[in-house]
């Protein structure tokens, strides 16, 4: 019997279906090929149920003592890595409803992000408004959603108070870069107290970057100990440990990195600082969930994962949440264990769901980022 198709009464383009994006993403990433739609009467309680996307939580990594004969079994074929990655933009293709709800949960996945020399408290605050209602509402409306979010707010410790104070009650957390960002070779003691200082004022996430050369000369026992200090001085603010893979030469120097981060109490392991020439590729970010898969096989502790830099378009997303799902599962396309760390993302993925709803291609300007 064919199914009759029901519209949303006063939608911004009549002919417009119902969705529910939440479910259809749910159906997306099972495989199923039909969409999700409602009566107009459920609309309500449809808005009621997604009007927020849960953070969800989970225990700690509490990490471990550092095995070193784990960490130089690890290798990485990188001709086979280049070839899987190669190969999943034609495997993994998501149309229609279903990329509109793929993309709705990316933009809950974003580390909406300003981190340049002239950032000024308003600016920061702009930025904290588009994090609250990333997407704009008539958008939201129009596929049947309610309010959604970004997963937080990255910033530098100056611009912490400005952060928090425009969040305030709105359970987004503010992440702060630190350790000498985005180099990491400011003195040791100092790396720390800024880690210290960046609590104090309110985030709750911190952004550290690990010293490369630990890595290029091999020195894991100096990557470890540096890891767990920072750790340490994090206290119960969550810590993303930044590997800025592009520098770190090989995928075995990524993979072993991965780890060594990870034993020593890593939330997170992260790409890159955004400041390198290479930043997250599909590659790296292939050998890292690997990393963190066989870490949570042999330990039963999960970490996050969060590639950042130079991801601008809304089909990027798609190829990283794909890999993700393949690699680690649903349980990791939550906010707690994934993140894109990117501001021009969103106002991609925002231009492709007004095309979804519109037909039409918006003006970037129609989406600013504050």
């Amino acid at each position: 019997m064919r199914r009759t198709q029901r519209h949303l009464p006063r939608s911004p383009r009549p002919g417009l279906p119902i969705l529910r994006p939440r479910a259809t993403f749910e159906n997306a990433m099972d495989g199923r090929q039909s969409p999700v739609q409602t009566n107009p009467q459920t609309i309500t309680q449809a808005r009621s149920d997604d009007a927020a996307l849960p953070q969800v939580s989970h225990a700690r990594n509490p990490g471990m003592e550092l095995d070193m004969d784990w960490v130089k079994g690890v290798q990485a074929n990188t001709s086979a890595i280049e070839r899987r990655c190669a190969t999943l933009p034609g495997r993994r293709s998501v149309k229609k409803e279903f990329q509109a709800a793929w993309l709705l949960k990316a933009v809950t996945l974003i580390d909406l992000t300003t981190l340049s020399g002239d950032d000024t408290d308003g600016r920061v605050r702009r930025l904290c408004a588009k994090a609250r209602q990333p997407v704009r509402a008539d958008i939201l409306d129009a596929l049947g959603m309610g309010p959604i979010h970004t997963g937080a707010v990255c910033v530098y410790h100056e611009m912490i108070k400005p952060a928090v104070e425009a969040l305030e009650g709105t359970g987004i957390p503010v992440a702060a870069v630190s350790t000498g960002f985005p180099a990491g070779l400011s003195p040791f003691h100092l790396r720390v107290q800024e880690i210290r200082e960046s609590v104090k004022a309110g985030a709750e996430e911190i952004d550290i970057v690990i010293s490369r050369r630990h890595v290029l000369t091999g020195n894991w026992q100096a990557l470890y100990d540096e890891m767990k200090e920072f750790r340490d001085a994090c206290g119960e603010a969550h810590v993303k440990a930044i590997l800025a893979t592009g520098e770190l030469g090989t995928l075995r120097n990524v993979a072993r990195a991965s780890l060594v981060c990870m034993m020593a109490g890593a939330d997170f392991i992260k790409t890159s600082t955004g400041k390198e020439s290479v930043n997250a590729t599909l590659p790296v970010t292939l050998t890292m969930i690997r990393a963190i898969r066989d870490y949570h096989e042999r330990t039963g502790h999960r970490v996050g994962y969060k590639p950042a830099g130079g991801i601008s378009k809304a089909k990027d997303a798609l190829n990283y949440i794909a890999l993700l799902k393949d690699e680690l599962g649903n349980r990791w396309l939550q906010p707690d264990l994934f993140r894109f760390g990117a501001s021009s993302l969103l106002g991609d993925i925002e231009r492709q769901l007004e095309h979804h709803v519109t037909g039409q291609y918006s003006a970037s300007y129609r989406h600013p980022m504050g």
